[in-house]
């Protein structure tokens, strides 16, 4: 079952189009037996470090270098605070993809750096556990939340990178339509080297 479209009715009536945070009442864009996707809370820090931790090894080769103090709680919660923070400003969308059982983190999705004006525009970055892989789960939410960011945040690109060797993002993000634009020569330090990296982007049918 897909909640997208019950999942706006939460936003209270001229709520400003554009603002992802809402304190009150945050959206549920998806939920059925398999996860379920919502917007980050400010006392979501302890499940997010939960997952940072359990998935640390998994994830290395993919980020960047994290500092042993990253991965403590205290960091979990300022850095929760802020990323909220940041979608009460309108600055971005940070989505959890949740165990409808027991709450804990499968995955994120993050669209950051919104920018508006003649660009509509921001970044899209994702992580899933290593026990949640091959499942199709980080498909099934992007769809809904690239929807969610067409049709109820008014943007028009979405923008995604990723490693030339990490075929996984290759094939998920070709899956769900974006198209390559360029490559960047030692476009991000990953794992403590600069790494190139394939350019992306999905674009919203005009409207």
């Amino acid at each position: 079952m897909n909640d997208f479209k019950s999942a706006l009715a939460p936003f209270p009536p001229g709520y400003p189009r554009g603002l992802p945070g809402n304190r009150r009442q945050v959206p549920i864009l998806h939920r059925d037996a398999d996860f379920l996707l919502r917007a980050l809370q400010p006392d979501d820090f302890v499940r997010t470090s939960r997952y940072e931790n359990a998935n640390r090894e998994h994830l290395a080769p993919w980020e960047p270098l994290r500092d042993p103090g990253y991965f403590s709680v205290d960091n979990a919660r300022a850095r929760t605070l802020l990323q909220v923070a940041s979608m009460d400003e309108g600055e971005a969308l940070l989505l959890l993809l949740l165990d409808p059982d027991d709450g804990e983190v499968l995955g994120r999705c993050s669209y950051t750096n919104i920018v508006r004006g003649v660009f509509q525009a921001c970044h899209l970055g994702f992580s899933l556990a290593a026990a949640a892989q091959g499942r199709g789960l980080m498909a099934r939410a992007l769809r809904v939340a690239n929807r969610y960011c067409f049709e109820q945040l008014g943007l028009h690109r979405i923008m995604a990178s990723h490693l030339p060797r990490n075929a996984r993002s290759e094939r998920l993000l070709e899956s769900l339509g974006f198209e390559r634009e360029g490559y960047a020569r030692a476009y991000l330090k990953i794992a403590g080297v600069w790494e190139d990296h394939v350019l992306r982007a999905l674009v919203d049918a005009p409207r």
